[in-house]
């Protein structure tokens, strides 16, 4: 595995302090707490306190403060409830003795039931497109600043559709697709997969809800704007593996009052859907 996926999958893997208490490192070479990183270790406490018979079927999160990398976070877990059939959790992510972050969840016991799935976007498959590691490599070499956060493509193999990069300025369409997996085989554990589709859920998301306005995250660049995320929801529909192609269908169909929302859909390459994400983000002009 190379050494920048165990790196992530080590940030993933929390350390069980107390009963109902977690901690979760920090990667020592980045400037900011990531936001799927903490969505990723808030699934793996919970999910340290649940029965085996019970997978996960959504959670819904907040961003309450910008994370502090260079201290560990701590995760409290609240059993909320144990019943029958469903299982709620909650978390709250605590740095400096305030609450950063705060997450629901609830898992279920598999029953069978009703089935359907709205079809796959007609998108040309991985194996065409450009990797996310070359065209950011190519950007790197005039602006090395975007380093910071491309280095997650080491480990994560992402090929978009539509090839609209950092720092685009044309006006587009608030939709992307982006085909996702890791580029390593990952362990036959659930939460492993879990958790790196929470991590890959918040990889470009936001800025698709500035693409109609010819604004993106320009690796901190641009201070004309202030964007951060608010809340972030996942659904879990079906079993997937977040080592085999998944593609990220991403739209915004609104921005107002200084708020951008996304959603987006998460497809296996047999075109059934096995997630779906939501998240509002803050993007605020500055005068």
């Amino acid at each position: 595995m190379n050494p920048i996926l165990r790196d992530i999958l080590d940030l993933l893997d929390v350390e069980r302090i107390e009963e109902n208490l977690y901690r979760g490192r920090n990667a020592a070479d980045s400037e900011h707490v990531f936001g799927g990183q903490v969505l990723a270790q808030a699934i793996a406490a919970a999910n340290r306190t649940i029965d085996a018979d019970r997978q996960l079927h959504s959670i819904h999160a907040y961003f309450l403060r910008p994370g502090d990398w260079n201290v560990p976070i701590l995760y409290q877990v609240d059993r909320i409830r144990d019943g029958r059939s469903f299982t709620t959790r909650r978390v709250a992510a605590i740095q400096h003795g305030r609450a950063i972050f705060s997450m629901s969840s609830s898992w279920q016991k598999d029953e069978p039931g009703l089935e359907h799935s709205v079809p796959m976007p007609d998108v040309p498959s991985p194996e065409s497109l450009r990797s996310d590691k070359d065209a950011y490599a190519e950007i790197a070499k005039t602006r090395p600043e975007v380093k910071r956060f491309a280095y997650r493509f080491d480990a994560i193999d992402s090929r978009q559709v539509e090839n609209i990069l950092m720092g685009n300025t044309d006006a587009h369409p608030p939709y992307k697709h982006t085909w996702l997996k890791t580029r390593d085989p990952l362990p036959d554990n659930p939460e492993v997969h879990l958790c790196m589709l929470a991590y890959m859920s918040d990889l470009d998301f936001m800025s698709t809800s500035m693409l109609p306005h010819g604004r993106s995250p320009s690796g901190g660049a641009d201070r004309s704007f202030q964007g951060a995320s608010l809340d972030h929801a996942l659904w879990f529909h079906r079993a997937f593996r977040a080592d085999e192609w998944l593609l990220f269908a991403k739209s915004s169909p609104s921005a107002a009052g200084a708020r951008g929302f996304v959603r987006g859909q998460f497809f296996n390459a047999r075109g059934e859907l096995v997630a779906t994400a939501a998240q509002e983000c803050l993007i605020r002009i500055r005068s």
